[in-house]
């Protein structure tokens, strides 16, 4: 086997069920499932009816880099969502199986374990979303983090030592946040930009979450960031996904945009290792990408259910309403998460995810310990009462 795979650490899902052995919740309580990220709001029918009409197209082999049709979607909604775009379809645009295989393999794509010398290393955001970490393990990489921590939950660049920023080969930038819900501003961006001209490494900006915002403050991509401070995007590529944006999590249809050439060579790693997408999602998708008015009642209950929950956890909690995401980042009165996650749990059924779970420890300590995610992915009368239930255990 593969030594690499020792090096992988348990998902956090895994680690809680872990945790919570032996703990059983009250009877007659249905449990309130707010720990995983899945979107819980119907598909919507635009994308299953051209789904199941095109279902015929099974009988074909999809291309890896996708139908001209479906690329010219992904550039025609990146150049309407942010300004100043102008996306080529054929060079900047590469479907992918989802915004998580995609991270996994791109990462794996740029580092040279054979290279002399020491190992290449992966700047991530901490907490983080753990497929950065396996797939710079299993590239034979170094992970190395920067902190994410109140007020801004920004990583903390400096805290990174100049003789590893000399060795690093790809900085993940996660915008809006998971699980703290930041999003960059264009400051943030140019101290990034400013980091990469001196160093030399590539940017892989993760923007799953980009299209859950609220009171119409639009997040800011990392190709807009670049194309509104005049440059170009070479070392420069985003990863998206119509998981969130959509309620599709089971389609696992995204994008890859950014730098021609490092996709050029991306589409060779993926000819490679078979993902290409079937036809019928690759028209799903461009049903998808096309249309923005399920966007925007999608975009509209989150709002209803952020708008109604974080009044009623503010009444015990230091928390506000995040830049986008779908989550609560939660500051737990005590300090202790995983306490906090299993109260929750024995006494009235709710799952969260403990923070410690989501981070690594550092010489800067655990930035999520302290902390709970609280995904508001069920209806809005569900995330209510579980609100209002946390809150009654806590005044």
């Amino acid at each position: 086997m593969n030594p690499l795979l020792d090096k992988l650490q348990p998902y956090p899902f895994a680690r809680l069920r872990a945790a919570m052995q032996g703990l059983s919740a009250p009877e007659g309580i249905t449990p309130a499932p707010l720990h995983i990220g899945e979107p819980k709001h119907a598909t919507p029918k635009i994308i299953t009816d051209a789904l199941t009409a095109s279902l015929a197209e099974l009988a074909s082999y999809p291309l890896t880099a996708g139908l001209p049709e479906l690329r010219q979607a992904c550039a025609d909604w990146l150049n309407r969502r942010y300004d100043g775009l102008s996306v080529n379809p054929d060079t900047e645009i590469l479907p992918v199986l989802g915004s998580r295989e995609a991270l996994f393999a791109f990462i794996q794509t740029i580092l040279d374990p054979t290279a002399e010398g020491e190992k290449p290393v992966v700047i991530s955001p901490n907490p983080f979303y753990q497929i950065y970490e396996g797939a710079t393990l299993l590239g034979g990489g170094e992970i190395r983090f920067a902190n994410c921590t109140a007020p801004t939950f920004q990583p903390d660049w400096q805290s990174i030592p100049e003789d590893v920023w000399q060795r690093t080969k790809v900085v993940i930038v996660c915008s809006p946040n998971n699980p703290t819900g930041s999003v960059l501003t264009l400051d943030d961006w140019q101290a990034i930009f400013a980091l990469q001209d001196k160093y030399g490494f590539v940017i892989a900006s993760d923007e799953c979450y980009s299209e859950i915002y609220f009171n119409g403050n639009k997040t800011l991509g990392g190709l807009q960031a670049a194309a509104a401070l005049g440059r170009s995007n070479k070392g420069l590529v985003m990863f998206t996904s119509l998981s969130k944006r959509s309620n599709v999590p089971g389609l696992r249809s995204g994008f890859v945009a950014g730098d021609a050439e490092l996709l050029k060579n991306f589409l060779l790693y993926r000819t490679y290792h078979g993902s290409a997408m079937s036809i019928p999602t690759q028209r799903a998708s461009i049903a998808a990408w096309n249309d923005e008015e399920h966007v925007i009642e999608n975009r509209r209950l989150y709002q209803e259910k952020f708008d109604k929950v974080i009044p009623i956890l503010q009444q015990v909690f230091d928390v506000s309403l995040p830049d986008a995401s779908f989550y609560v980042w939660l500051k737990v009165p005590d300090g202790d998460d995983l306490a906090f996650t299993k109260n929750l749990w024995q006494k009235a059924a709710i799952q969260v995810l403990p923070g410690r779970f989501l981070a690594r420890d550092t010489e800067q300590g655990n930035p999520g310990e302290g902390y709970v995610r609280i995904a508001l992915v069920a209806d809005v009368e569900s995330c209510v009462k579980a609100a209002e239930t946390i809150v009654s255990l806590y005044r």
